[in-house]
């Protein structure tokens, strides 16, 4: 092996590590959200929302590195889907992030309101984080089993948010001056939804990475 084509899986691998390292960041915002949403701790939210700029920092620092990568490697076919796959895995994370901002915005929204959050948005948070470990585990060593399983587990993910809305939306019914409150709720679960449904398409980009094709999991 020529040292330029170590030196090229080298820099490759500290991409991939940047990659992961920017969804445990995502993960973390996401359990710090749901946990200002039930503690009702404000504090907290405006540090996820402070912190939201490093997730973003992080984007820019792997674009440019992929970018430089392909500059001076001029990597071959195989090895430029893997650079162009970590930068759509790390759109998706973006996303993630901001999905998470979001419930850190409802929780500041809503702040000492004394009305109980459904259980329902934890369940939908743990599944959601285990998915998240999944996928940077399949990133990490391209499984395509794993990968293609993330559908399952968000089809947990999208009965629960439409479990969660059904009884909001019933909750509403008989306490309509509480609409605001219950729409915020709402949004939460929208956006535990969406987070779920970006990690699904990071399984989508790994199996098109392996396979050459692309899949819908969504």
């Amino acid at each position: 092996m020529a040292p330029t084509r170590e030196q090229f899986q080298s820099e490759l691998e500290q991409l991939k590590e940047e990659v992961i390292k920017m969804a445990n960041m995502a993960g973390e915002a996401l359990s710090r959200s749901v946990h200002s949403l039930f503690t009702q701790d404000v504090a907290l939210a405006k540090q996820v929302l402070e912190e939201d700029k490093y997730i973003d920092e992080l984007e820019a620092d792997i674009n440019e590195k992929s970018v430089l990568l392909i500059a001076k490697q001029q990597p071959v076919a195989t090895d430029l889907r893997q650079i162009i796959i970590a930068l759509r895995v790390v759109t998706d994370i973006e996303r993630m992030g901001d999905n998470a901002k979001n419930i850190a915005k409802a929780a500041i929204h809503l702040d000492k309101n004394l009305s109980t959050i459904p259980e329902g948005l934890k369940q939908m948070q743990e599944i959601t984080l285990d998915m998240l470990k999944s996928s940077m585990h399949a990133f990490k060593y391209e499984d395509i089993t794993i990968a293609g399983n993330l559908a399952e587990t968000d089809d947990k993910v999208d009965k629960l948010y439409k479990h969660i809305v059904s009884e909001l939306l019933g909750e509403t019914a008989t306490n309509p001056d509480r609409i605001q409150y219950i729409m915020q709720v709402a949004f939460c679960a929208r956006y535990l939804e969406r987070f779920a449904d970006h990690i699904t398409n990071i399984g989508e980009s790994i199996l098109y990475l392996v396979k050459g094709k692309n899949f819908n999991l969504n």
